[in-house]
Protein backbone atom coordinates (compact mmCIF):
# COMPACT_ATOMS: atom_id res chain seq x y z
CA UNK A 1 0.00 0.00 0.00
CA UNK A 2 0.79 3.19 -0.82
CA UNK A 3 -0.01 6.78 0.44
CA UNK A 4 -0.25 10.22 -1.57
CA UNK A 5 1.17 11.54 1.84
CA UNK A 6 2.58 10.01 4.77
CA UNK A 7 0.80 9.22 7.22
CA UNK A 8 1.67 10.89 10.38
CA UNK A 9 2.09 9.19 13.80
CA UNK A 10 -0.77 8.66 16.05
CA UNK A 11 -0.84 11.39 18.99
CA UNK A 12 0.36 9.69 22.12
CA UNK A 13 0.24 10.26 26.27
CA UNK A 14 2.86 9.86 28.10
CA UNK A 15 2.11 7.05 31.07
CA UNK A 16 3.05 8.34 33.97
CA UNK A 17 6.44 6.99 35.76
CA UNK A 18 6.97 4.68 32.33
CA UNK A 19 8.62 4.68 28.82
CA UNK A 20 5.13 3.79 27.48
CA UNK A 21 2.79 5.80 25.50
CA UNK A 22 -0.85 5.79 25.37
CA UNK A 23 -2.17 6.20 21.69
CA UNK A 24 -5.15 8.11 21.22
CA UNK A 25 -7.94 7.28 19.02
CA UNK A 26 -10.86 9.89 19.74
CA UNK A 27 -11.59 12.90 22.04
CA UNK A 28 -14.92 12.56 23.81
CA UNK A 29 -15.79 16.11 26.03
CA UNK A 30 -19.36 16.29 28.14
CA UNK A 31 -20.86 19.77 28.59
CA UNK A 32 -21.74 21.23 31.95
CA UNK A 33 -20.99 17.90 34.30
CA UNK A 34 -20.64 20.32 37.13
CA UNK A 35 -23.92 22.09 38.53
CA UNK A 36 -22.04 25.49 39.34
CA UNK A 37 -20.94 25.60 35.93
CA UNK A 38 -23.85 25.10 34.27
CA UNK A 39 -25.20 28.38 36.19
CA UNK A 40 -22.46 29.93 35.61
CA UNK A 41 -22.97 29.47 32.00
CA UNK A 42 -26.82 30.17 31.58
CA UNK A 43 -28.25 26.68 32.72
CA UNK A 44 -30.39 25.42 35.06
CA UNK A 45 -28.44 22.05 36.20
CA UNK A 46 -31.07 19.66 36.44
CA UNK A 47 -29.68 15.91 36.34
CA UNK A 48 -30.64 15.54 32.14
CA UNK A 49 -28.66 13.29 30.27
CA UNK A 50 -25.27 14.58 29.86
CA UNK A 51 -24.41 15.78 26.49
CA UNK A 52 -21.05 15.37 24.05
CA UNK A 53 -18.80 16.94 21.74
CA UNK A 54 -15.62 16.14 20.42
CA UNK A 55 -12.13 17.15 19.65
CA UNK A 56 -10.06 16.00 16.70
CA UNK A 57 -6.95 13.49 18.00
CA UNK A 58 -4.62 16.13 17.11
CA UNK A 59 -5.86 19.04 19.47
CA UNK A 60 -4.24 17.04 21.84
CA UNK A 61 -1.16 18.43 23.42
CA UNK A 62 1.14 16.18 25.96
CA UNK A 63 2.15 17.28 28.90
CA UNK A 64 4.60 16.65 31.37
CA UNK A 65 5.32 17.01 34.74
CA UNK A 66 7.93 19.84 35.77
CA UNK A 67 7.67 21.64 32.61
CA UNK A 68 5.94 24.03 31.38
CA UNK A 69 3.66 23.62 28.07
CA UNK A 70 3.56 26.41 26.20
CA UNK A 71 0.32 27.67 24.21
CA UNK A 72 -0.04 29.69 21.42
CA UNK A 73 -2.94 32.46 21.74
CA UNK A 74 -5.34 31.07 19.46
CA UNK A 75 -6.38 33.34 16.04
CA UNK A 76 -9.95 34.39 15.93
CA UNK A 77 -10.66 34.92 19.60
CA UNK A 78 -10.63 37.91 21.87
CA UNK A 79 -11.94 35.58 25.00
CA UNK A 80 -9.51 32.51 25.58
CA UNK A 81 -10.81 30.00 28.33
CA UNK A 82 -9.34 27.37 30.77
CA UNK A 83 -11.32 24.97 31.77
CA UNK A 84 -9.99 22.35 34.24
CA UNK A 85 -10.86 18.58 33.87
CA UNK A 86 -10.56 14.66 34.93
CA UNK A 87 -9.72 12.82 32.00
CA UNK A 88 -10.84 9.02 31.85
CA UNK A 89 -8.92 6.85 28.90
CA UNK A 90 -10.27 3.82 27.74
CA UNK A 91 -8.58 0.44 27.79
CA UNK A 92 -11.24 -1.79 26.85
CA UNK A 93 -13.82 -1.72 24.27
CA UNK A 94 -17.61 -2.00 24.81
CA UNK A 95 -20.91 -0.34 23.31
CA UNK A 96 -24.24 -0.53 26.04
CA UNK A 97 -22.11 -0.60 28.64
CA UNK A 98 -23.52 -1.02 32.12
CA UNK A 99 -23.11 1.64 34.59
CA UNK A 100 -21.50 -1.32 37.30
CA UNK A 101 -19.62 -2.71 34.46
CA UNK A 102 -18.24 0.82 33.23
CA UNK A 103 -15.38 1.46 35.40
CA UNK A 104 -13.86 -1.87 33.79
CA UNK A 105 -13.27 -0.32 30.54
CA UNK A 106 -11.42 2.58 31.53
CA UNK A 107 -7.73 2.18 31.89
CA UNK A 108 -6.51 5.01 33.76
CA UNK A 109 -6.66 8.63 34.02
CA UNK A 110 -5.09 12.27 33.63
CA UNK A 111 -5.16 15.85 34.13
CA UNK A 112 -7.17 18.07 30.92
CA UNK A 113 -7.46 21.30 29.92
CA UNK A 114 -10.28 22.16 27.63
CA UNK A 115 -8.84 24.95 26.11
CA UNK A 116 -11.89 27.01 24.47
CA UNK A 117 -12.12 30.06 22.35
CA UNK A 118 -15.19 31.03 24.48
CA UNK A 119 -17.05 34.33 22.09
CA UNK A 120 -16.75 31.67 18.89
CA UNK A 121 -18.48 29.51 21.18
CA UNK A 122 -21.18 31.31 22.43
CA UNK A 123 -21.77 33.01 18.38
CA UNK A 124 -22.12 29.35 17.24
CA UNK A 125 -24.91 28.47 20.59
CA UNK A 126 -26.53 31.44 19.76
CA UNK A 127 -27.00 30.81 16.33
CA UNK A 128 -27.74 27.13 16.83
CA UNK A 129 -24.80 26.04 15.50
CA UNK A 130 -22.10 23.24 15.90
CA UNK A 131 -19.45 24.14 18.52
CA UNK A 132 -16.43 22.99 16.71
CA UNK A 133 -14.87 26.65 15.87
CA UNK A 134 -14.64 27.60 19.61
CA UNK A 135 -14.03 23.96 21.13
CA UNK A 136 -11.98 21.39 18.42
CA UNK A 137 -9.30 24.15 17.24
CA UNK A 138 -5.41 23.06 17.09
CA UNK A 139 -3.90 22.57 20.24
CA UNK A 140 -7.27 22.78 22.65
CA UNK A 141 -6.64 19.79 24.26
CA UNK A 142 -3.53 19.43 26.80
CA UNK A 143 -4.00 16.46 28.93
CA UNK A 144 -0.86 15.27 31.44
CA UNK A 145 0.52 11.85 31.20
CA UNK A 146 -2.13 9.28 32.05
CA UNK A 147 -1.76 7.32 34.93
CA UNK A 148 -3.28 3.49 35.25
CA UNK A 149 -5.98 3.15 37.36
CA UNK A 150 -4.28 -0.14 38.81
CA UNK A 151 -2.17 2.25 40.23
CA UNK A 152 -4.50 5.28 41.39
CA UNK A 153 -8.07 4.02 41.68
CA UNK A 154 -11.16 4.98 40.16
CA UNK A 155 -12.28 8.63 41.32
CA UNK A 156 -15.68 9.18 43.18
CA UNK A 157 -14.00 11.76 44.77
CA UNK A 158 -10.69 14.17 44.99
CA UNK A 159 -10.05 17.46 44.53
CA UNK A 160 -9.37 19.48 41.05
CA UNK A 161 -8.28 22.79 40.87
CA UNK A 162 -6.77 25.84 38.53
CA UNK A 163 -4.77 28.64 39.63
CA UNK A 164 -3.71 31.22 36.76
CA UNK A 165 -0.64 33.74 38.10
CA UNK A 166 -0.84 31.83 41.43
CA UNK A 167 -3.94 33.36 41.95
CA UNK A 168 -7.19 30.05 42.53
CA UNK A 169 -10.00 30.39 39.42
CA UNK A 170 -11.34 26.65 39.86
CA UNK A 171 -11.54 25.01 43.15
CA UNK A 172 -13.72 21.61 43.51
CA UNK A 173 -14.41 17.70 43.81
CA UNK A 174 -14.99 15.20 41.32
CA UNK A 175 -17.76 14.14 43.96
CA UNK A 176 -19.55 16.90 42.49
CA UNK A 177 -19.83 15.61 39.42
CA UNK A 178 -23.58 15.50 38.08
CA UNK A 179 -22.67 12.50 36.18
CA UNK A 180 -19.99 10.30 37.55
CA UNK A 181 -17.33 8.50 35.45
CA UNK A 182 -18.93 5.54 35.03
CA UNK A 183 -22.23 6.91 34.56
CA UNK A 184 -20.62 9.02 31.83
CA UNK A 185 -19.39 6.03 29.89
CA UNK A 186 -22.12 3.68 30.08
CA UNK A 187 -23.81 6.52 28.58
CA UNK A 188 -21.26 7.42 25.65
CA UNK A 189 -21.16 3.74 24.56
CA UNK A 190 -25.22 3.94 24.05
CA UNK A 191 -24.06 6.09 20.82
CA UNK A 192 -20.71 5.27 19.81
CA UNK A 193 -18.80 1.55 20.80
CA UNK A 194 -16.08 3.18 22.58
CA UNK A 195 -12.18 2.15 22.21
CA UNK A 196 -8.67 1.80 23.68
CA UNK A 197 -7.59 4.77 22.98
CA UNK A 198 -10.17 6.77 23.71
CA UNK A 199 -10.38 9.78 26.24
CA UNK A 200 -13.18 11.50 27.69
CA UNK A 201 -12.39 14.74 29.46
CA UNK A 202 -15.48 14.47 32.69
CA UNK A 203 -16.62 18.22 32.82
CA UNK A 204 -15.33 21.20 34.31
CA UNK A 205 -16.04 22.84 37.73
CA UNK A 206 -17.02 26.27 38.67
CA UNK A 207 -14.60 29.55 37.94
CA UNK A 208 -13.95 29.15 34.32
CA UNK A 209 -12.39 32.39 32.62
CA UNK A 210 -10.37 33.98 30.05
CA UNK A 211 -6.70 34.10 30.19
CA UNK A 212 -3.95 36.27 27.77
CA UNK A 213 -0.35 36.54 26.58
CA UNK A 214 1.72 36.10 29.18
CA UNK A 215 -0.31 34.44 31.98
CA UNK A 216 0.74 30.94 33.66
CA UNK A 217 -1.90 28.40 34.74
CA UNK A 218 -1.44 25.03 36.79
CA UNK A 219 -3.70 22.74 37.07
CA UNK A 220 -4.18 19.31 39.26
CA UNK A 221 -6.26 16.96 39.94
CA UNK A 222 -5.69 14.80 43.83
CA UNK A 223 -3.51 11.51 43.22
CA UNK A 224 -2.52 12.65 39.82
CA UNK A 225 -0.53 15.84 40.37
CA UNK A 226 -0.76 19.10 38.14
CA UNK A 227 0.30 20.95 35.08
CA UNK A 228 2.09 24.15 34.28
CA UNK A 229 0.47 26.13 31.20
CA UNK A 230 1.87 29.29 29.88
CA UNK A 231 -0.05 30.80 26.85
CA UNK A 232 2.46 32.75 24.63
Amino acid sequence: MSFVFPPEAPVSLHVAGTTDRFAVRRVYCVGRNYAAHAREMGFDPDREPPFFFCKPADAVVPAVYGETLRLDYPPQTRNYHYEAELVAVIGKAGSDIAVDEALHHVWGYAVGLDMTRRDLQMKMREMGRPWEIGKAFDRSAPIGPVHPAAEVGHFAEGGIWLDVNGVTKQKSDVSHLIWSVAETVADLSKYFELQPGDVIFTGTPEGVGAVTQGDTMTVGVERLGQLTVAVV
